[in-house]
């Protein structure tokens, strides 16, 4: 049986403003979930191919490779899974871009700890869900009616984001 699927570029959109409004996700190495954890993206509006985060180099995640990110919305209307792979991320003009007082606040050293490893994630493909099915289908699943196709209407497998 095939569904519908929801528009990718509207998901995309909704996914990166509700990532922009809540700054949180979990992050792991791929095959490890031992290394799942929050951390804090560092996004750029402009580059809508990689996220940035600042680490402890006593961190997993200086093993850099492939990963996999989970995000739930604080409103818990967009749900978003993604791949990509680290990179160290080498650039100052990047490094100083993203540094700010919530960062700083991890390090005693300031900008200039020598315990920082800053990282890119350069994203590969995403599956996101928008779980606003409305008032209209909140009262037809509150009477056991059917909303399956109205909600993969909302959406999209293997997107690009």
């Amino acid at each position: 049986m095939k569904h519908a699927e929801g528009n990718p570029d509207e998901l995309k959109k909704k996914f990166w403003q509700a990532l922009a409004d809540s700054p949180v996700l979990f992050l792991q190495l791929e095959g490890d979930s031992s290394t799942a954890v929050p951390m804090s993206p560092q996004l750029d509006k402009d580059a809508n191919s990689s996220i940035w985060f600042f680490t402890h180099t006593k961190s997993d995640f200086c093993r850099l490779g492939p990963v996999t990110a989970t995000f739930e919305s604080k409103g818990h209307d967009i749900f978003a899974r993604f791949n990509g792979n680290l990179v160290r991320e080498t650039s100052q003009k990047r490094f100083d871009q993203f540094w700010n007082n919530f960062v700083e606040a991890w390090y005693d050293g300031g900008k200039d700890d020598p315990d920082i490893f800053f990282m890119r994630m350069d994203l590969g493909d995403a599956e996101i869900w928008n779980s606003d099915l409305g008032l209209l289908n909140t009262a037809k699943m509150a009477l056991g009616i059917t909303v399956h196709e109205e909600a993969e209407e909302r959406h999209v497998d293997k997107v690009d984001i």
